[in-house]
């Protein structure tokens, strides 16, 4: 009997560790193909399908191909992935799952057959953050914590295993610029279904935040207006309106998107050494800044070092209570643990201004491509506008004071009107 159930434990745990090994041989298999570059998916991503001379590659699948370069056109143009995923539902669209059934008789859990339209707008967001679209492969993304548990954990983007032209890409990286820059300034659209074009562009000069969009069905449209955020929430003691009217915002944004693209067009080599010169002093001044920021961080950090080596002295000395040498190292101890997360923070900025490499190709090639602007659109603001900051008014809730407007473009920053003369910041300044 004793004998019966030791053979019973062993055959137990034999079996166990056999699966174990297996479990990390199998690991170790797919953790180098990963470093390889292989992909390794069973499926074909929506809009691609596999090679029919070597399964591991993926061609373009025409049809879904053709639904994925719509969305994300749908997506810069301002609209959010509940919108989309809604208009798809519509128009009776099937969506991945049920597509990947009926075309090439491939099985998902997530299938079903009684609602072969229905679009998410997580499908839709997952969509919009997948770098796989760009002609990428990403590996070792998600993994198990063991053969036990075969829950998904994501891993950080940093561990990721990214090799880039894998596969033919869907979308251009300007295309996934814009609409990357959407999704970090999405908003909901409002009560009137309405989206704002400029939503996330608009900011305050004075307090740094968004600007809000005011819009209703008793209002004429030339009457829509942005305010400041802060000021709307907290009141005139905090900030101050920077009240400037839609129509107008979109006449001088027009005006001088004109201006700043004939100029990269008609007077390239000037263009391109103003921006060269002035991007290099602002660098220059931007890394000056934080190195003394962490200068003086590195300082206050060895004078912590110090003020912890007396406490501890002055505690076992009994100079100090174990209540006193608490109180009064609990506050350093919250300044030091800041310094330990900015001090690396400043030297990864300092670096990668550094490695900044002033290049205004890409915006005389849009501005190349763009040769009659007529209106402002979604896509058309974000593909060249980083923001737009708006002034108070020199006389506040004049109908005749000057406001100056700031608009800052990708790339290359501001633009002066001449830009044969290093100017400051240059500004629009407009009667409103």
């Amino acid at each position: 009997m004793w004998n019966y159930k030791r053979i019973i434990l062993y055959g137990k745990y034999s079996n166990e560790w056999y699966v174990r090994d297996s479990s990390r041989k199998v690991r170790a298999v797919l953790k180098a193909k990963a470093e390889r570059g292989e992909r390794l998916g069973t499926r074909a991503p929506y809009g691609y399908k596999k090679d029919e001379a070597d399964s591991k590659k993926l061609v373009v699948d025409e049809e879904a191909a053709t639904v994925v370069r719509r969305i994300f056109a749908m997506c810069a143009a301002g609209s959010g992935p509940s919108q989309i995923a809604r208009r798809l539902r519509e128009e009776q669209i099937l969506c991945p799952t049920t597509y990947a059934y009926l075309r090439f008789g491939v099985n998902h859990t997530a299938l079903n057959t009684e609602k072969p339209c229905h679009w998410t707008s997580s499908t839709i967001a997952s969509m919009l953050e997948n770098e796989l679209y760009l002609g990428n492969t990403i590996n070792m993304k998600y993994s198990t914590k063991s053969y036990k548990d075969k829950r998904h954990v994501e891993h950080p983007k940093e561990e990721c295993l990214v090799f880039e032209g894998t596969h033919p890409a869907l979308v251009t990286q300007e295309v996934w610029d814009i609409v990357q820059r959407v999704r970090q300034n999405r908003r909901r659209p409002t009560k009137m279904n309405e989206q704002n074009k400029y939503s996330g562009l608009v900011v305050c000069a004075d307090c740094g935040a968004t600007m809000v969009l005011h819009r209703a069905h008793t209002m004429k449209p030339t009457w829509n207006n942005f305010t400041c955020r802060t000021y709307k929430k907290e009141g005139a003691e905090v900030c101050t309106a920077h009240y400037i009217r839609e129509c107008v915002l979109d006449e001088v944004i027009l005006e001088d998107l004109r201006r700043v693209t004939a100029m990269a067009r008609e007077h390239t080599r000037e263009f391109a050494e103003y921006i060269g010169g002035r991007q290099s002093a602002e660098i220059q001044r931007e890394i000056r800044r934080l190195e003394r920021e962490l200068t003086a961080a590195r300082k206050r950090g060895a004078e912590l070092d110090a003020i912890f080596k007396r406490l501890y002295e002055d505690r076992v000395l009994g100079h100090l209570s174990v209540e006193q040498f608490q109180t009064l190292s609990s506050g350093y101890t919250e300044e030091q643990e800041k310094l330990v997360e900015e001090i690396p923070a400043k030297e990864a900025a300092i670096q990668k201004l550094r490695d900044t490499v002033s290049s205004t190709d890409g915006f005389i090639a849009k501005a190349r491509r763009y040769t009659d602007i007529t209106e402002l659109t979604p896509e058309l603001l974000r593909l060249f506008i980083q923001k737009i900051v708006v002034h108070e008014k020199s006389t506040k809730w004049s109908k005749k004071a000057m406001q100056t407007i700031e608009i800052h473009y990708n790339d290359i920053g501001c633009i002066s009107g001449d830009i044969q003369q290093d100017k400051e910041s240059p500004r629009q300044e407009i009667s409103a």
